[in-house]
Protein backbone atom coordinates (compact mmCIF):
# COMPACT_ATOMS: atom_id res chain seq x y z
CA UNK A 1 0.00 0.00 0.00
CA UNK A 2 2.79 2.43 0.96
CA UNK A 3 4.75 1.65 -2.22
CA UNK A 4 1.67 2.06 -4.42
CA UNK A 5 0.92 5.42 -2.79
CA UNK A 6 4.44 6.65 -3.49
CA UNK A 7 4.33 5.46 -7.10
CA UNK A 8 1.11 7.38 -7.66
CA UNK A 9 1.64 10.47 -5.52
CA UNK A 10 5.27 11.38 -6.16
CA UNK A 11 4.76 11.99 -9.93
CA UNK A 12 1.59 13.95 -9.08
CA UNK A 13 3.52 16.13 -6.64
CA UNK A 14 6.24 16.70 -9.24
CA UNK A 15 3.59 17.75 -11.79
CA UNK A 16 1.97 20.12 -9.27
CA UNK A 17 5.33 21.76 -8.52
CA UNK A 18 5.96 22.19 -12.25
CA UNK A 19 2.47 23.64 -12.76
CA UNK A 20 3.09 26.21 -10.02
CA UNK A 21 6.47 27.08 -11.55
CA UNK A 22 5.29 27.39 -15.15
CA UNK A 23 1.74 28.66 -14.70
CA UNK A 24 2.04 30.42 -11.34
CA UNK A 25 3.12 33.99 -10.56
CA UNK A 26 5.04 35.79 -13.27
CA UNK A 27 7.59 36.82 -10.63
CA UNK A 28 10.04 33.91 -10.88
CA UNK A 29 11.37 34.04 -7.30
CA UNK A 30 7.83 33.87 -5.95
CA UNK A 31 6.89 31.01 -8.28
CA UNK A 32 10.02 29.11 -7.27
CA UNK A 33 9.31 29.65 -3.57
CA UNK A 34 5.73 28.43 -3.95
CA UNK A 35 6.74 25.37 -6.00
CA UNK A 36 9.52 24.37 -3.62
CA UNK A 37 7.35 25.09 -0.59
CA UNK A 38 4.51 22.96 -1.92
CA UNK A 39 6.83 20.09 -2.80
CA UNK A 40 8.54 20.26 0.59
CA UNK A 41 5.25 20.37 2.50
CA UNK A 42 3.90 17.37 0.60
CA UNK A 43 7.13 15.50 1.23
CA UNK A 44 6.99 16.18 4.96
CA UNK A 45 3.35 15.07 5.16
CA UNK A 46 3.82 11.99 3.00
CA UNK A 47 6.83 10.72 4.93
CA UNK A 48 5.66 11.68 8.44
CA UNK A 49 5.66 8.16 9.85
CA UNK A 50 4.10 9.22 13.13
CA UNK A 51 0.81 9.63 11.19
CA UNK A 52 -1.15 6.67 9.86
CA UNK A 53 -0.58 6.08 6.15
CA UNK A 54 -4.20 6.77 5.26
CA UNK A 55 -4.07 10.21 6.89
CA UNK A 56 -0.83 11.05 5.06
CA UNK A 57 -2.30 10.03 1.71
CA UNK A 58 -5.55 11.93 2.29
CA UNK A 59 -3.69 15.09 3.32
CA UNK A 60 -1.41 14.89 0.26
CA UNK A 61 -4.32 14.26 -2.09
CA UNK A 62 -6.19 17.23 -0.57
CA UNK A 63 -3.16 19.49 -1.18
CA UNK A 64 -2.90 18.23 -4.76
CA UNK A 65 -6.61 18.86 -5.21
CA UNK A 66 -6.10 22.53 -4.31
CA UNK A 67 -3.38 22.90 -6.94
CA UNK A 68 -5.48 21.11 -9.58
CA UNK A 69 -8.49 23.32 -8.79
CA UNK A 70 -6.36 26.45 -9.15
CA UNK A 71 -4.77 25.16 -12.37
CA UNK A 72 -8.12 24.32 -13.95
CA UNK A 73 -9.37 27.82 -13.11
CA UNK A 74 -6.76 29.49 -15.33
CA UNK A 75 -8.56 31.11 -18.27
CA UNK A 76 -7.27 31.23 -21.85
CA UNK A 77 -7.53 34.48 -23.77
CA UNK A 78 -7.81 35.80 -27.31
CA UNK A 79 -6.46 39.18 -26.22
CA UNK A 80 -2.64 39.04 -26.20
CA UNK A 81 0.25 40.44 -28.24
CA UNK A 82 0.28 37.60 -30.77
CA UNK A 83 3.02 36.58 -33.16
CA UNK A 84 2.36 37.61 -36.77
CA UNK A 85 1.56 34.10 -38.02
CA UNK A 86 -1.27 33.68 -35.48
CA UNK A 87 -2.29 37.31 -35.15
CA UNK A 88 -5.73 36.87 -36.70
CA UNK A 89 -8.40 34.40 -35.76
CA UNK A 90 -10.23 32.71 -38.62
CA UNK A 91 -13.98 33.33 -38.61
CA UNK A 92 -16.60 31.18 -40.31
CA UNK A 93 -20.04 31.98 -41.69
CA UNK A 94 -22.30 29.18 -42.94
CA UNK A 95 -24.73 30.05 -45.72
CA UNK A 96 -26.29 26.73 -46.68
CA UNK A 97 -23.66 24.76 -48.61
CA UNK A 98 -21.53 27.88 -48.96
CA UNK A 99 -19.04 28.79 -46.25
CA UNK A 100 -17.29 32.14 -45.99
CA UNK A 101 -13.97 31.91 -44.14
CA UNK A 102 -12.22 35.09 -43.02
CA UNK A 103 -8.48 35.28 -42.23
CA UNK A 104 -7.23 32.40 -44.33
CA UNK A 105 -3.44 32.60 -44.07
CA UNK A 106 -1.52 32.89 -47.34
CA UNK A 107 1.84 34.30 -46.28
CA UNK A 108 4.41 34.79 -49.03
CA UNK A 109 7.78 33.74 -47.62
CA UNK A 110 11.23 34.89 -48.63
CA UNK A 111 12.55 32.86 -45.69
CA UNK A 112 11.09 31.44 -42.49
CA UNK A 113 11.41 34.83 -40.78
CA UNK A 114 10.92 37.13 -43.79
CA UNK A 115 7.47 37.25 -45.33
CA UNK A 116 4.57 39.31 -46.54
CA UNK A 117 1.72 38.71 -44.10
CA UNK A 118 -1.17 38.02 -46.46
CA UNK A 119 -4.60 37.13 -45.06
CA UNK A 120 -7.39 36.16 -47.45
CA UNK A 121 -11.07 35.49 -47.54
CA UNK A 122 -12.24 32.23 -49.08
CA UNK A 123 -15.70 31.17 -50.02
CA UNK A 124 -16.02 27.40 -50.37
CA UNK A 125 -18.84 25.19 -51.57
CA UNK A 126 -19.31 22.19 -49.30
CA UNK A 127 -21.07 20.29 -52.07
CA UNK A 128 -17.81 20.42 -54.06
CA UNK A 129 -15.69 18.65 -51.40
CA UNK A 130 -14.18 15.59 -53.06
CA UNK A 131 -11.69 14.19 -50.56
CA UNK A 132 -8.92 14.73 -48.03
CA UNK A 133 -5.16 14.44 -47.81
CA UNK A 134 -2.96 14.07 -44.76
CA UNK A 135 0.52 15.57 -44.39
CA UNK A 136 3.25 14.62 -41.92
CA UNK A 137 6.16 17.01 -41.47
CA UNK A 138 9.33 15.90 -39.64
CA UNK A 139 11.78 18.47 -38.33
CA UNK A 140 13.91 16.39 -35.95
CA UNK A 141 12.98 12.98 -34.55
CA UNK A 142 11.44 10.31 -36.81
CA UNK A 143 9.08 9.54 -33.94
CA UNK A 144 7.39 12.94 -33.79
CA UNK A 145 5.83 14.89 -36.67
CA UNK A 146 3.47 17.75 -37.25
CA UNK A 147 0.17 16.80 -38.87
CA UNK A 148 -1.82 18.83 -41.40
CA UNK A 149 -5.13 18.00 -43.09
CA UNK A 150 -6.11 19.34 -46.52
CA UNK A 151 -9.54 19.16 -48.15
CA UNK A 152 -9.80 18.84 -51.93
CA UNK A 153 -12.54 20.47 -53.99
CA UNK A 154 -13.91 19.83 -57.45
CA UNK A 155 -13.19 23.31 -58.76
CA UNK A 156 -10.98 25.10 -56.21
CA UNK A 157 -7.52 24.78 -54.64
CA UNK A 158 -7.23 22.66 -51.48
CA UNK A 159 -7.94 24.21 -48.09
CA UNK A 160 -5.39 23.27 -45.45
CA UNK A 161 -5.84 23.30 -41.65
CA UNK A 162 -3.12 22.87 -39.04
CA UNK A 163 -3.81 22.64 -35.30
CA UNK A 164 -1.09 24.52 -33.42
CA UNK A 165 -0.18 26.66 -30.44
CA UNK A 166 -1.10 30.33 -30.51
CA UNK A 167 2.17 31.95 -29.48
CA UNK A 168 2.67 35.46 -28.22
CA UNK A 169 5.20 37.66 -29.98
CA UNK A 170 7.93 36.89 -27.44
CA UNK A 171 7.21 33.16 -27.16
CA UNK A 172 8.56 30.14 -28.95
CA UNK A 173 7.19 26.61 -28.85
CA UNK A 174 8.40 24.31 -26.09
CA UNK A 175 7.38 20.66 -25.87
CA UNK A 176 7.60 20.86 -22.07
CA UNK A 177 5.55 24.05 -21.78
CA UNK A 178 2.98 22.48 -24.07
CA UNK A 179 1.91 20.21 -21.21
CA UNK A 180 0.95 23.22 -19.10
CA UNK A 181 -1.30 26.24 -19.60
CA UNK A 182 1.13 28.34 -21.59
CA UNK A 183 -0.38 28.34 -25.09
CA UNK A 184 -3.86 28.80 -26.47
CA UNK A 185 -5.18 26.37 -29.08
CA UNK A 186 -5.09 27.75 -32.63
CA UNK A 187 -6.33 26.41 -35.97
CA UNK A 188 -4.31 27.75 -38.89
CA UNK A 189 -6.67 27.84 -41.87
CA UNK A 190 -4.40 28.40 -44.83
CA UNK A 191 -3.42 27.85 -48.42
CA UNK A 192 -1.04 24.93 -48.97
CA UNK A 193 1.49 27.37 -50.44
CA UNK A 194 1.77 28.67 -46.87
CA UNK A 195 1.39 25.69 -44.55
CA UNK A 196 3.18 23.08 -46.64
CA UNK A 197 5.41 25.36 -48.73
CA UNK A 198 6.84 26.93 -45.58
CA UNK A 199 7.93 23.50 -44.38
CA UNK A 200 9.27 22.14 -47.67
CA UNK A 201 11.08 25.24 -48.94
CA UNK A 202 12.08 27.33 -45.93
CA UNK A 203 12.23 25.05 -42.90
CA UNK A 204 13.70 22.23 -44.98
CA UNK A 205 11.50 19.67 -43.22
CA UNK A 206 10.75 16.18 -44.51
CA UNK A 207 7.11 16.25 -45.59
CA UNK A 208 5.00 13.24 -46.58
CA UNK A 209 1.60 13.66 -48.22
CA UNK A 210 -0.95 10.82 -48.23
CA UNK A 211 -4.19 10.64 -50.20
CA UNK A 212 -6.83 9.43 -47.75
CA UNK A 213 -9.40 6.78 -48.61
CA UNK A 214 -12.48 8.66 -47.47
CA UNK A 215 -15.86 9.35 -49.04
CA UNK A 216 -16.81 12.87 -50.06
CA UNK A 217 -19.64 12.84 -47.50
CA UNK A 218 -17.29 11.86 -44.68
CA UNK A 219 -14.71 14.47 -45.75
CA UNK A 220 -17.42 17.11 -45.87
CA UNK A 221 -18.74 16.20 -42.42
CA UNK A 222 -15.24 16.38 -40.95
CA UNK A 223 -14.63 19.79 -42.52
CA UNK A 224 -17.89 21.11 -41.07
CA UNK A 225 -16.89 19.80 -37.63
CA UNK A 226 -13.53 21.59 -37.92
CA UNK A 227 -15.14 24.83 -39.05
CA UNK A 228 -17.70 24.81 -36.25
CA UNK A 229 -14.88 24.45 -33.73
CA UNK A 230 -12.88 27.21 -35.41
CA UNK A 231 -15.79 29.63 -35.13
CA UNK A 232 -16.38 28.63 -31.50
CA UNK A 233 -12.72 29.30 -30.64
CA UNK A 234 -13.04 32.86 -31.91
CA UNK A 235 -15.50 33.52 -29.08
CA UNK A 236 -14.35 31.03 -26.44
CA UNK A 237 -10.60 30.30 -26.50
CA UNK A 238 -9.24 26.99 -25.22
CA UNK A 239 -5.88 25.80 -23.99
CA UNK A 240 -3.51 23.78 -26.12
CA UNK A 241 -2.09 20.68 -24.42
CA UNK A 242 0.78 18.62 -25.82
CA UNK A 243 -0.95 15.38 -24.79
CA UNK A 244 -4.70 15.93 -24.99
CA UNK A 245 -5.17 18.82 -27.43
CA UNK A 246 -2.28 18.73 -29.87
CA UNK A 247 -2.00 18.60 -33.66
CA UNK A 248 -2.93 14.89 -33.79
CA UNK A 249 -5.06 14.08 -30.74
CA UNK A 250 -7.37 16.95 -31.68
CA UNK A 251 -7.76 15.52 -35.18
CA UNK A 252 -8.84 12.26 -33.55
CA UNK A 253 -11.46 14.16 -31.54
CA UNK A 254 -12.92 15.52 -34.76
CA UNK A 255 -12.86 12.08 -36.37
CA UNK A 256 -14.65 10.62 -33.35
CA UNK A 257 -17.39 13.24 -33.71
CA UNK A 258 -17.99 12.17 -37.31
CA UNK A 259 -17.22 8.44 -37.15
CA UNK A 260 -16.99 7.12 -33.61
CA UNK A 261 -15.33 3.78 -33.02
CA UNK A 262 -11.71 4.33 -34.02
CA UNK A 263 -9.80 2.73 -31.12
CA UNK A 264 -6.94 4.60 -29.50
CA UNK A 265 -3.43 3.55 -30.50
CA UNK A 266 -0.04 4.56 -29.07
CA UNK A 267 0.95 5.95 -32.48
CA UNK A 268 -1.59 8.74 -32.04
CA UNK A 269 0.76 10.10 -29.37
CA UNK A 270 4.04 9.01 -30.99
CA UNK A 271 2.67 10.44 -34.20
CA UNK A 272 5.74 10.02 -36.36
CA UNK A 273 4.41 6.51 -36.90
CA UNK A 274 0.79 7.44 -37.52
CA UNK A 275 1.08 6.83 -41.26
CA UNK A 276 1.88 3.21 -40.41
CA UNK A 277 -1.31 3.10 -38.33
CA UNK A 278 -3.31 4.58 -41.20
CA UNK A 279 -1.95 1.90 -43.51
CA UNK A 280 -2.91 -0.88 -41.09
CA UNK A 281 -6.44 0.53 -40.87
CA UNK A 282 -6.80 0.96 -44.62
CA UNK A 283 -7.08 4.75 -44.47
CA UNK A 284 -4.47 5.15 -47.23
CA UNK A 285 -3.55 3.24 -50.39
CA UNK A 286 -2.71 -0.34 -49.42
CA UNK A 287 -2.06 -1.63 -52.94
CA UNK A 288 1.66 -1.01 -52.34
CA UNK A 289 3.89 -2.28 -49.52
CA UNK A 290 3.97 0.36 -46.78
CA UNK A 291 7.63 1.29 -47.27
CA UNK A 292 7.05 1.83 -51.00
CA UNK A 293 3.95 3.94 -50.28
CA UNK A 294 5.96 6.03 -47.82
CA UNK A 295 8.81 6.51 -50.27
CA UNK A 296 6.47 7.67 -53.00
CA UNK A 297 4.59 9.97 -50.59
CA UNK A 298 7.72 11.97 -49.71
CA UNK A 299 7.20 15.34 -51.39
CA UNK A 300 9.90 17.70 -50.05
CA UNK A 301 12.54 17.13 -52.74
CA UNK A 302 9.93 17.25 -55.48
CA UNK A 303 8.38 20.40 -54.03
CA UNK A 304 11.72 22.18 -54.02
CA UNK A 305 12.24 21.54 -57.73
CA UNK A 306 10.12 24.58 -58.54
CA UNK A 307 9.14 27.84 -56.80
CA UNK A 308 5.94 28.12 -54.83
CA UNK A 309 3.21 29.37 -57.13
CA UNK A 310 -0.41 28.73 -58.07
CA UNK A 311 0.42 25.24 -59.32
CA UNK A 312 2.04 24.14 -56.05
CA UNK A 313 -0.80 21.89 -54.82
CA UNK A 314 -1.13 20.06 -58.12
CA UNK A 315 2.65 19.68 -58.44
CA UNK A 316 3.23 18.07 -55.04
CA UNK A 317 0.41 15.58 -55.73
CA UNK A 318 1.66 14.55 -59.15
CA UNK A 319 2.34 10.82 -59.06
CA UNK A 320 1.14 10.30 -55.49
CA UNK A 321 -0.40 6.87 -54.89
CA UNK A 322 -4.11 6.73 -54.29
CA UNK A 323 -5.54 9.56 -56.35
CA UNK A 324 -5.14 12.23 -58.98
CA UNK A 325 -4.05 15.83 -58.46
CA UNK A 326 -6.76 18.43 -57.76
CA UNK A 327 -7.45 21.07 -60.36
Amino acid sequence: MALVSLIVLLPAIAWACAAIWFDGPSARPLAAALALGFGGLCGVVLFARRWPLVQRVVATVAALGLVVSWWLSLEPSNDRDWADEVARLPRVQFEGDTVLIENVRAFEYASETEYDAVWKQRRIDLSKVRGMDFALSYWSSPWIAHTIVSWNFEDAPPLSISIETRKERTESYSAVLGFFRQFELYYVVAEETDLIGLRTHHRQEDVYLYRLRVTADRARALLVDYLETIEALADEPRWYNAATHNCTTTIRRHVQHVAAGNPFDWRILVNGRIDELGYERGNVDTSLPFEELRRRSAISEKARERPIDGGFSAWIREGLPGGSAPR
